[in-house]
């Protein structure tokens, strides 16, 4: 090679890479191998598309050891499989977010999410990769969640570079192939993908890291019609007259014109408070208890990821303990006896939240009197039986749900 002539692109000492990070995480070589590696001197290292093209920049393959080489694979193919591209236009739509500073912003955050569990275990960490503790952030949250909690500033000058393509957040970059380009997978092929890396994580029990397993969780249970509908509930009942409202100072009324002398506080609207009563009772089976965690978790992104304003009671003939929903950790639900939902709203109206979601079977008696805020309430089907009016009676059941709860049904067919 004369002096002055690019380098070519060292496709063996990248695809030694490949198959050293597939040996590291086998239940990722699917997905992995289902990469089409496109060289491109436009990228700074390597970036993905939406589409699962990998673009390559020479240089960085040349100068980079293999080992690093393998970190980055993985990294990127993680981009691809949470679907960061996806969340982040979602993310910008809900938040008004707009221009190549906030779809940075955006890269930066899918990078916390992942970073924490890319490397170690046979994996190198990449010089300048940031993980949250960089930043002085806790591990084991979501790209939502991180964008929410830092801005870019100066302390943050040295990740300019960073450009992990479309398939990070969205944003299409002048080298995109687009979809109509050479090598793309279909949207069925990358379902596929998914589904199959997902399978291969559920089959590796305690040797996957947390955050990939949540991902598998959510793979095999992906989003159902009634779900959207329940998360539009929320969302409904949360932006209602009176929720969420509050008086403050900081932003004084137009009224106080009016007023000579006096500051009048202003409305304004904060986030909303929801309270989760999960039915723990026998007549609700582990897989609906399942589904009701993974309600929980929608119902978070229902009202934009703020896990610390979501609350979640169990509850059978008696109300258990209110966990708050922080982080990903578990939630313990406790139960097996009778049902009496009362106790449970109760328990969560001391919280004072703006809206209560109950995911019950509905065989339970209900309040008599209407709560003070708004009410939704995601219904587990069961068969007609004929209705008893004796408790004991096993064929007993009780009234619906009352008219001022807004009832949505969980599909048997959802997981």
């Amino acid at each position: 090679m004369t002096a002055g002539t690019p380098a070519a692109l060292d496709v063996g000492k990248l695809y030694a890479a490949r198959l050293q990070a597939a040996r590291a995480r086998p239940y990722l070589a699917t997905a992995l191998f289902a990469l089409h590696a496109v060289e491109s001197r436009q990228v700074p290292t390597m970036a993905v598309d939406r589409h699962w093209r990998c673009y390559v920049s020479p240089v960085f393959v040349d100068r980079t050891p293999v080992e690093e080489l393998a970190g980055v694979w993985v990294h990127e193919v993680a981009h691809l499989l949470r679907d960061h591209h996806g969340r982040g236009d979602r993310v910008a739509r809900e938040r008004g977010l707009t221009g190549r500073g906030e779809r940075l912003r955006m890269n930066i955050a899918a990078d916390l999410e992942i970073n924490d569990d890319v490397y170690g275990d046979g994996l190198v960490r990449l010089r300048g990769a940031v993980l949250p503790g960089h930043l002085g952030l806790r591990e084991g949250e979501l790209m939502e969640d991180y964008l929410r909690q830092f801005r870019l500033g100066p302390g943050l000058r040295e990740l300019v570079w960073l450009d992990c393509g479309s398939g990070a957040d969205g944003l299409e970059r002048d080298w995109d192939l687009g979809p109509d380009g050479a090598h793309g997978l279909s949207g069925q092929e990358r379902d596929a993908v998914r589904f199959r890396v997902a399978r291969g994580i559920t089959g590796r029990p305690g040797s996957v890291p947390e955050g990939w397993r949540r991902w598998a969780e959510e793979v095999f249970h992906p989003p159902q019609p009634w779900r959207e509908l329940l998360g539009a509930a929320v969302r409904s009942a949360s932006s209602g007259a009176g929720s969420g409202d509050d008086y403050s100072y900081g932003r004084p009324a137009r009224r106080s014109a009016a007023v000579p002398g006096a500051v009048l506080p202003g409305l304004r609207r904060r986030p909303p408070r929801v309270c989760v009563v999960v039915d723990t009772s026998g007549s609700v089976s582990d897989a609906e208890l399942g589904s009701a965690l993974l309600e929980v978790a929608a119902i978070c992104r229902a009202v934009g990821g703020r896990r610390d304003l979501v609350t979640v009671v169990s509850c059978d003939a008696a109300a258990q303990a209110v966990h708050p929903l922080c982080r990903s950790a578990g939630i313990e639900l406790v139960g097996g006896g009778g049902t009496d939902l009362r106790t449970g709203f109760d328990r969560a109206l001391r919280s004072r939240p703006d809206v209560v979601v109950v995911l019950t079977d509905g065989q339970t008696p209900w309040p008599r009197r209407r709560p003070p805020c708004r009410t939704v309430v995601g219904l587990f089907p069961r068969e007609t039986a004929r209705r008893s009016r004796s408790e004991d009676d096993p064929e007993y059941r009780p009234d619906g749900p009352p008219a001022w709860a807004r009832v949505v049904t969980i599909a048997p067919g959802g997981h």
